[in-house]
Protein backbone atom coordinates (compact mmCIF):
# COMPACT_ATOMS: atom_id res chain seq x y z
CA UNK A 1 0.00 0.00 0.00
CA UNK A 2 2.02 2.39 -1.16
CA UNK A 3 5.84 3.66 0.19
CA UNK A 4 5.75 4.16 4.26
CA UNK A 5 9.25 4.78 4.66
CA UNK A 6 8.88 8.64 4.63
CA UNK A 7 6.01 8.32 7.60
CA UNK A 8 7.61 5.83 8.87
CA UNK A 9 11.04 8.12 9.49
CA UNK A 10 9.64 11.04 10.42
CA UNK A 11 7.72 8.75 13.25
CA UNK A 12 10.92 7.62 14.34
CA UNK A 13 12.05 10.92 15.02
CA UNK A 14 8.93 11.73 16.70
CA UNK A 15 9.28 8.49 19.17
CA UNK A 16 12.63 9.72 20.75
CA UNK A 17 10.76 12.85 21.82
CA UNK A 18 7.79 10.95 23.65
CA UNK A 19 7.01 9.80 26.98
CA UNK A 20 6.68 5.71 27.27
CA UNK A 21 3.35 5.56 27.12
CA UNK A 22 3.19 7.32 23.31
CA UNK A 23 6.59 5.35 22.55
CA UNK A 24 3.74 2.81 22.91
CA UNK A 25 0.99 4.36 21.23
CA UNK A 26 3.74 4.55 18.29
CA UNK A 27 4.64 1.11 18.43
CA UNK A 28 0.84 0.41 17.73
CA UNK A 29 0.66 2.44 14.90
CA UNK A 30 3.86 1.13 13.28
CA UNK A 31 3.10 -2.34 13.90
CA UNK A 32 -0.63 -3.05 14.12
CA UNK A 33 -1.81 -0.52 11.12
CA UNK A 34 1.02 0.69 8.73
CA UNK A 35 2.00 -2.84 8.63
CA UNK A 36 -0.85 -5.03 8.64
CA UNK A 37 -2.83 -2.40 6.60
CA UNK A 38 0.08 -2.65 3.93
CA UNK A 39 0.88 -6.50 3.87
CA UNK A 40 -2.24 -8.03 4.59
CA UNK A 41 -5.37 -5.87 4.26
CA UNK A 42 -4.93 -4.69 1.38
CA UNK A 43 -4.79 -8.31 -0.41
CA UNK A 44 -8.70 -8.44 1.15
CA UNK A 45 -9.62 -5.70 -0.53
CA UNK A 46 -7.84 -6.46 -4.07
CA UNK A 47 -11.02 -7.87 -5.60
CA UNK A 48 -13.51 -5.32 -3.90
CA UNK A 49 -14.90 -3.73 -7.44
CA UNK A 50 -14.01 -7.05 -10.02
CA UNK A 51 -15.72 -9.24 -7.60
CA UNK A 52 -18.70 -6.74 -6.29
CA UNK A 53 -21.27 -9.20 -8.75
CA UNK A 54 -25.18 -7.94 -9.43
CA UNK A 55 -27.51 -10.00 -10.46
CA UNK A 56 -28.26 -7.62 -13.52
CA UNK A 57 -27.12 -6.68 -17.27
CA UNK A 58 -28.46 -3.10 -16.79
CA UNK A 59 -25.23 -1.39 -18.65
CA UNK A 60 -23.73 1.17 -15.65
CA UNK A 61 -26.14 -0.46 -12.68
CA UNK A 62 -22.91 -2.66 -11.43
CA UNK A 63 -20.99 0.60 -11.05
CA UNK A 64 -23.68 2.28 -9.52
CA UNK A 65 -24.43 0.17 -6.96
CA UNK A 66 -21.09 -0.53 -5.99
CA UNK A 67 -20.63 3.23 -5.10
CA UNK A 68 -23.17 3.14 -3.02
CA UNK A 69 -22.64 0.05 -1.64
CA UNK A 70 -18.95 1.45 -1.27
CA UNK A 71 -18.64 5.31 -1.03
CA UNK A 72 -14.86 5.19 -0.38
CA UNK A 73 -12.46 1.82 -0.42
CA UNK A 74 -12.02 1.31 3.48
CA UNK A 75 -8.08 0.47 2.60
CA UNK A 76 -8.30 4.42 1.31
CA UNK A 77 -10.17 5.70 4.33
CA UNK A 78 -7.62 3.76 6.85
CA UNK A 79 -4.86 5.26 5.10
CA UNK A 80 -6.10 8.32 5.18
CA UNK A 81 -6.86 7.97 9.38
CA UNK A 82 -3.26 6.82 9.60
CA UNK A 83 -2.30 9.79 8.35
CA UNK A 84 -4.34 12.66 9.80
CA UNK A 85 -4.20 10.49 13.32
CA UNK A 86 -0.47 11.03 12.64
CA UNK A 87 -0.44 14.71 11.92
CA UNK A 88 -0.21 16.42 14.96
CA UNK A 89 2.67 14.70 16.30
CA UNK A 90 4.56 15.94 13.34
CA UNK A 91 3.63 19.26 14.55
CA UNK A 92 4.74 18.44 17.95
CA UNK A 93 8.15 17.12 16.40
CA UNK A 94 8.75 20.31 14.81
CA UNK A 95 7.99 22.12 18.27
CA UNK A 96 10.76 19.59 19.82
CA UNK A 97 13.80 20.09 17.40
CA UNK A 98 13.01 23.45 17.58
CA UNK A 99 13.45 23.05 21.29
CA UNK A 100 16.21 21.23 20.97
CA UNK A 101 18.51 23.49 18.48
CA UNK A 102 17.64 26.64 21.02
CA UNK A 103 18.78 24.62 24.19
CA UNK A 104 21.91 24.03 22.35
CA UNK A 105 22.27 27.31 21.00
CA UNK A 106 22.20 28.61 24.91
CA UNK A 107 24.80 25.87 25.40
CA UNK A 108 27.29 27.69 22.64
CA UNK A 109 26.79 30.75 23.75
CA UNK A 110 27.10 29.57 27.17
CA UNK A 111 30.61 28.47 27.04
CA UNK A 112 31.71 31.29 24.96
CA UNK A 113 30.64 33.25 27.80
CA UNK A 114 32.44 31.46 29.74
CA UNK A 115 35.37 31.88 27.88
CA UNK A 116 35.31 35.66 27.73
CA UNK A 117 35.17 35.71 31.26
CA UNK A 118 38.58 33.42 31.60
CA UNK A 119 40.40 35.54 29.64
CA UNK A 120 39.60 38.89 31.41
CA UNK A 121 39.79 37.09 35.12
CA UNK A 122 43.29 36.45 37.24
CA UNK A 123 44.31 32.72 37.33
CA UNK A 124 43.72 32.51 41.04
CA UNK A 125 40.37 34.18 41.82
CA UNK A 126 38.15 31.93 43.26
CA UNK A 127 35.49 33.42 40.26
CA UNK A 128 38.26 32.35 37.58
CA UNK A 129 38.04 28.58 38.94
CA UNK A 130 34.59 28.78 38.99
CA UNK A 131 34.32 29.73 35.65
CA UNK A 132 36.83 26.93 34.41
CA UNK A 133 34.89 23.79 36.41
CA UNK A 134 31.43 25.31 34.66
CA UNK A 135 33.15 25.78 31.24
CA UNK A 136 34.70 22.12 31.53
CA UNK A 137 31.60 20.94 32.61
CA UNK A 138 29.98 21.95 29.57
CA UNK A 139 32.83 20.67 27.04
CA UNK A 140 32.44 17.56 28.46
CA UNK A 141 28.51 17.37 28.57
CA UNK A 142 27.07 15.16 25.41
CA UNK A 143 25.10 16.75 22.77
CA UNK A 144 21.26 16.90 23.67
CA UNK A 145 19.12 14.58 21.85
CA UNK A 146 15.95 15.20 23.89
CA UNK A 147 14.03 18.14 24.30
CA UNK A 148 13.28 18.57 27.96
CA UNK A 149 9.00 17.81 28.39
CA UNK A 150 7.98 20.75 29.82
CA UNK A 151 6.86 24.45 29.03
CA UNK A 152 5.27 25.23 25.81
CA UNK A 153 6.50 21.93 24.96
CA UNK A 154 4.99 20.17 27.04
CA UNK A 155 1.80 22.39 26.33
CA UNK A 156 2.14 21.67 22.90
CA UNK A 157 2.47 17.56 23.62
CA UNK A 158 -0.79 17.37 25.48
CA UNK A 159 -2.64 19.51 22.57
CA UNK A 160 -0.90 17.16 19.89
CA UNK A 161 -2.32 14.38 22.17
CA UNK A 162 -5.93 15.90 22.44
CA UNK A 163 -5.70 16.95 18.49
CA UNK A 164 -4.91 13.09 17.88
CA UNK A 165 -7.65 11.65 19.98
CA UNK A 166 -10.41 13.83 18.69
CA UNK A 167 -9.61 12.78 14.59
CA UNK A 168 -9.29 8.94 16.36
CA UNK A 169 -13.13 9.43 17.50
CA UNK A 170 -13.85 11.11 14.52
CA UNK A 171 -12.58 8.37 12.09
CA UNK A 172 -14.33 5.43 14.07
CA UNK A 173 -17.59 7.65 13.85
CA UNK A 174 -16.80 7.85 10.39
CA UNK A 175 -16.43 4.47 9.64
CA UNK A 176 -19.39 2.92 11.65
CA UNK A 177 -21.77 5.27 9.78
CA UNK A 178 -20.56 3.91 6.23
CA UNK A 179 -20.16 0.51 7.01
CA UNK A 180 -21.26 -0.36 10.58
CA UNK A 181 -19.11 -3.34 12.27
CA UNK A 182 -19.99 -6.23 9.84
CA UNK A 183 -19.55 -6.61 6.22
CA UNK A 184 -23.10 -7.75 4.98
CA UNK A 185 -22.55 -10.38 1.97
CA UNK A 186 -25.68 -9.39 0.15
CA UNK A 187 -26.18 -5.72 -1.01
CA UNK A 188 -29.64 -4.72 -2.32
CA UNK A 189 -29.48 -2.06 -4.76
CA UNK A 190 -32.45 0.58 -5.86
CA UNK A 191 -30.58 3.16 -7.55
CA UNK A 192 -31.10 3.90 -11.15
CA UNK A 193 -30.45 2.64 -14.01
CA UNK A 194 -31.27 -0.46 -12.01
CA UNK A 195 -34.63 -1.36 -13.58
CA UNK A 196 -35.54 -3.09 -10.05
CA UNK A 197 -34.17 -3.85 -6.52
CA UNK A 198 -30.72 -5.36 -7.80
CA UNK A 199 -28.87 -8.53 -5.54
CA UNK A 200 -25.46 -7.78 -5.24
CA UNK A 201 -22.68 -9.81 -3.36
CA UNK A 202 -19.60 -9.15 -1.92
CA UNK A 203 -16.86 -10.73 -2.10
CA UNK A 204 -15.30 -12.60 1.15
CA UNK A 205 -17.13 -10.54 3.39
CA UNK A 206 -16.29 -12.41 6.47
CA UNK A 207 -12.61 -11.94 5.89
CA UNK A 208 -13.85 -8.16 5.44
CA UNK A 209 -15.69 -8.18 8.63
CA UNK A 210 -12.59 -9.22 10.76
CA UNK A 211 -10.20 -6.49 9.16
CA UNK A 212 -12.82 -4.10 9.84
CA UNK A 213 -13.59 -5.21 13.71
CA UNK A 214 -9.50 -5.79 13.96
CA UNK A 215 -8.72 -2.25 13.12
CA UNK A 216 -11.48 -0.58 14.62
CA UNK A 217 -10.26 -2.22 17.76
CA UNK A 218 -6.64 -1.24 17.37
CA UNK A 219 -7.95 2.54 16.78
CA UNK A 220 -10.27 1.62 20.61
CA UNK A 221 -6.50 0.91 21.83
CA UNK A 222 -4.67 3.95 20.49
CA UNK A 223 -7.65 5.92 21.91
CA UNK A 224 -7.18 4.43 25.03
CA UNK A 225 -3.44 5.25 24.98
CA UNK A 226 -3.90 8.53 24.83
CA UNK A 227 -6.48 9.07 27.45
CA UNK A 228 -3.72 7.13 29.50
CA UNK A 229 -0.90 9.11 28.48
CA UNK A 230 -2.71 12.55 29.66
CA UNK A 231 -3.04 10.99 32.65
CA UNK A 232 0.12 9.80 33.19
CA UNK A 233 1.07 13.43 32.63
CA UNK A 234 -1.09 15.10 34.80
CA UNK A 235 0.05 12.50 37.57
CA UNK A 236 3.60 13.73 36.55
CA UNK A 237 2.39 17.22 36.74
CA UNK A 238 0.75 16.77 40.65
CA UNK A 239 3.40 14.75 41.88
CA UNK A 240 5.92 18.02 41.17
CA UNK A 241 3.79 20.21 42.34
CA UNK A 242 3.47 18.26 45.71
CA UNK A 243 7.90 18.47 45.69
CA UNK A 244 7.30 22.16 45.46
CA UNK A 245 8.91 22.32 41.84
CA UNK A 246 7.24 24.97 39.23
CA UNK A 247 5.22 23.47 36.25
CA UNK A 248 5.26 25.72 33.28
CA UNK A 249 8.57 27.62 32.97
CA UNK A 250 9.00 29.16 30.18
CA UNK A 251 9.56 26.66 27.24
Amino acid sequence: MGDWNLLGSILEEVHIHSTIVGKIWLTILFIFRMLVLGVAAEDVWDDEQSEFICNTEQPGCNNICYDKAFPISLIRYWVLQIIFVSSPSLVYMGHALYRLRALEKERQNRKAQLRAQLEDLEPMLEEHRRAERELRKLEEQKKVHKAPLRGSLLRTYVLHILTRSVVEVGFMIGQYLLYGFHMSPLYKCTRPPCPNTVDCFVSRPTEKTIFMVFMNSIAAVSLFLNILEIAHLGIKKIQKSLCGQPQWPAG
